[in-house]
């Protein structure tokens, strides 16, 4: 009998900032919401806008990392499976919940580059500095330095 495939792609943005939490074993989990939006036209013609939430899960030193770039509004791309656990809630009821377990997580623009969020007060990404235009007496722009983010993050 053939092995089964459970993989899952989306991009996205997040609705919220991540929450990064220790278990009481000491593992770090990092849960975000992420917004997928599509657009189509329905049987009328009329464009329509349907948008689905997704639970995010990301286990450990790469959760820890990713805490510390992504903010509210980020737009990324998620690869992992999905996870259905099942619960009682107060009254009894038994209640599931479906997540996607991140394997892989990349940063997939729209607002720049991604920043700490330690380095913005409202949590979001600067906006990108106004287009001027160039003379011959001017210099390149200087790129922003990037080169300690290999060292941040661990994959």
């Amino acid at each position: 009998m053939a092995e089964g495939l459970n993989r899952v792609i989306l991009l996205g943005n997040l609705g919220a900032d991540p929450e990064l939490k220790v278990t009481q074993g000491g593992a770090s989990v990092l849960k975000l919401r992420l917004a997928t939006t599509e657009k189509y036209v329905d049987r009328d013609g009329a464009k329509q806008e349907r948008t689905e939430w997704h639970a995010i899960t990301i286990w450990g030193k790469r959760g820890e990392a990713l805490n510390r770039f992504l903010t509210k509004g980020s737009r990324i791309l998620v690869e992992g499976s999905l996870r259905t656990t099942s619960y009682e809630d107060r009254d009894g009821n038994k209640r599931f919940r479906t997540e996607i377990v991140a394997s892989n997580v990349v940063f997939a623009g729209g607002g720049g580059a991604p920043r700490s969020r330690s380095s913005s007060s409202e949590g979001d990404f600067d906006p990108p500095p106004a287009p001027r235009a160039a003379s011959s007496h001017d210099s390149p722009p200087e790129a922003p330095d990037y080169s300690d983010i290999d060292n941040e993050i661990p994959f």
